[in-house]
């Protein structure tokens, strides 16, 4: 038996290869139309747009072959786009045909009451058994979601659509097909290559079960599931890592106090002994990247962040040694992974010009999820904002949404406090103030502040505000915003529940927290009090004052749903 992996051309394909290396099943790629008649077992891994998909098979002449592939009967497993790619087409596009197996259009999510995309972890139940399924799909386990369209689950409305669904997900008050299964076809809108071992369980199931030849059953009558009152998804606690290079050259893990990556030493100077200032010394080193990026994971990190603080000061393509540390981290690591830092357009050294989506794509071909991008994101706005609006199209918020969808996109936002009078202030920011409340620490009682939002790591302020900035990037297409804070960064007083809930009530996208984390009390709050997706730490998981399993104990024992 022969299995082969699909690669249409845009997305992170190379961690189910990781994945199936680790189960230790050998493989082979497409690579031409004449490698379907070569394949027995075929697995069509999809990051990216929906249209995207479907132009890239088109265009290599792949599409054909790959509908006559599954019609011959032989097993097939799409993942993600892969599975989306059997419905008729996609609201995303309304004018793309899919492969039309599924008669049932994609639809996006109503984002009315909660964030869109569908992005982390939620439960997956299958529909014959209610437990575990022989794809090895449980309903206790907890799987990766990112998307914005989904096939709902309407066995009354769509009966020869529902009579596809193989397990239901539960996103607020939508139930939707998150397994498809009919045949020789099996389809999972989650990714189970990121969904850590209860995905590698589904991916070794299915290929054990198609080597073996067995055809599960043709599906029993569907009927309906209406919405529960609660849903599965669960709040993500995600561990990032700066890296930079320190004085020798090696990249390492290091961690800034307001954004100050090196050490303070307290040097005697030459006017008297008794006299001492602090001086910069060495670069923090915290660690190797991929060693704590692997620890990250096997203690249960939902997400992990690698940021390039040095932002590739030569070129991002070039920079291989960046390249190899995640391409090692996602050979260790069975979760997403972001990577953010000089993800726009550049120009090397010897005046190639590299677009934002080539430099997005060579860390999607090496194992990353999604991009982070920060400073790029603020001169985007404010040239949105000076047009009236109007996009052009340009940004590299628009070209890699466009390309591999707004899920693959973070903007990384980097706000300060700007302090004002209460009583006089009239300013184009009032309606964006914070005032200091009673119980808020002595320095903030009576204060009032707005947030500035800064670029080139945090050390350059910009005319844009921390709301203008976060409803500007949604707009240009970004699918999640990670949102910064340089007042509290480092300091362990707990996250700026202000800021959070004013860009949290600004934006339909979900919001991660991030900066202040000092113990496993401050994650229970920012969840409790803002509502917010998910929480960021980096300092206090380097330094093992708390740990990651710690959090989630703490969250679970507050009702908090999390991932076991």
């Amino acid at each position: 038996m022969a299995l082969f992996l699909l690669d249409h051309g845009a997305g992170n394909v190379q961690s189910l290869a990781n994945s199936i290396k680790k189960l230790g099943y050998d493989f082979s790629w497409i690579s031409s139309p004449e490698d379907f008649h070569k394949a027995s077992i075929l697995v069509f891994p999809g990051q990216g747009a929906f249209h995207t998909a479907i132009e890239c098979l088109t265009e290599r002449g792949l599409l054909e072959p790959l509908y006559n592939y599954i019609q011959s009967g032989k097993p097939y497993f799409g993942i993600c786009i892969g599975m989306q790619i059997l419905f008729a087409s996609s609201a995303e596009s309304p004018s793309t045909l899919g492969l039309g197996l599924i008669p049932c259009q994609m639809e996006r999510f109503d984002d009315t009451t909660k964030p869109v995309p569908h992005m982390g972890w939620n439960t997956a139940v299958p529909i014959d058994s209610n437990t575990l399924s022989s794809e090895g799909v449980s309903s206790s386990d907890h799987y990766y979601f990112v998307h914005s369209y989904r096939a709902k689950y309407d066995p009354e409305g769509n009966p020869e659509a529902a009579i596809w669904a193989h397990s239901t997900t539960q996103y607020g008050q939508e139930v939707f097909m998150s397994t498809v299964r009919k045949g020789n076809v099996f389809g999972a809108q989650f990714h189970p290559e990121k969904s850590s071992v209860a995905g590698l369980t589904v991916i070794d199931a299915w290929i054990k079960q198609s080597l073996a030849g067995r055809t599960p059953a043709e599906p029993s009558a569907r009927i309906p599931r209406p919405p529960k009152s609660q849903h599965g998804f669960t709040r993500r606690i995600i561990a990032c890592m700066d890296v930079r290079a320190n004085d020798e050259g090696d990249l390492i893990v290091t961690k800034g106090d307001q954004y100050d990556v090196r050490e303070k030493s307290l040097t005697s100077t030459p006017l008297s002994d008794t006299t001492a200032i602090k001086t910069a010394g060495a670069v923090r080193n915290l660690g190797k990247p991929v060693a704590l990026a692997a620890r990250y994971f096997e203690s249960g990190a939902d997400e992990l962040c690698l940021l390039n603080i040095t932002s590739f000061r030569h070129s991002p393509l070039q920079d291989q040694p960046m390249l190899a540390v995640v391409r090692a981290a996602a050979e260790r690591v069975f979760v997403p992974l972001t990577i953010g830092g000089g993800i726009k357009d550049t120009v090397d050294p010897d005046g190639t010009k590299r677009s934002a989506v080539e430099v997005a794509g060579a860390y999607f071909r090496v194992g990353a999820d999604k991009v982070s991008i920060g400073s790029e994101a603020v001169y985007a706005v404010e040239k949105v904002r000076a047009a009236g609006g109007i996009l052009d199209g340009s940004s590299a918020i628009e070209t890699i949404s466009k390309v591999y969808g707004s899920q693959a996109v973070v903007v990384s936002i980097d706000p300060k406090r700007v302090y004002v009078d209460p009583t006089t202030y009239d300013g184009p920011y009032k309606d964006e103030l914070v005032h200091g409340r009673p119980d808020s620490p002595e320095s903030e009682r009576g204060k009032a502040w707005w947030y500035q939002c800064t670029v080139s790591g945090g050390r350059e302020t910009r005319p844009v505000s921390v709301v203008q900035l976060a409803q500007g990037a949604q707009i240009l297409g970004a699918g999640e915003i990670l949102l910064n804070s340089i007042d509290r960064d480092g300091t362990g007083l707990g996250f700026d529940h202000d800021l959070i809930g004013l860009v949290k009530r600004a934006v339909t996208i979900p919001v991660v927290a991030s900066s202040g984390a000092g113990t496993k009390e401050h994650f229970v709050s920012v969840f409790v009090e803002t509502g917010v997706e998910a929480a960021l730490a980096a300092g206090i998981f380097h330094r093992e004052e708390v740990g990651i399993h710690e959090v989630k104990l703490a969250s679970r024992l507050a009702g908090i749903n999390v991932r076991s």
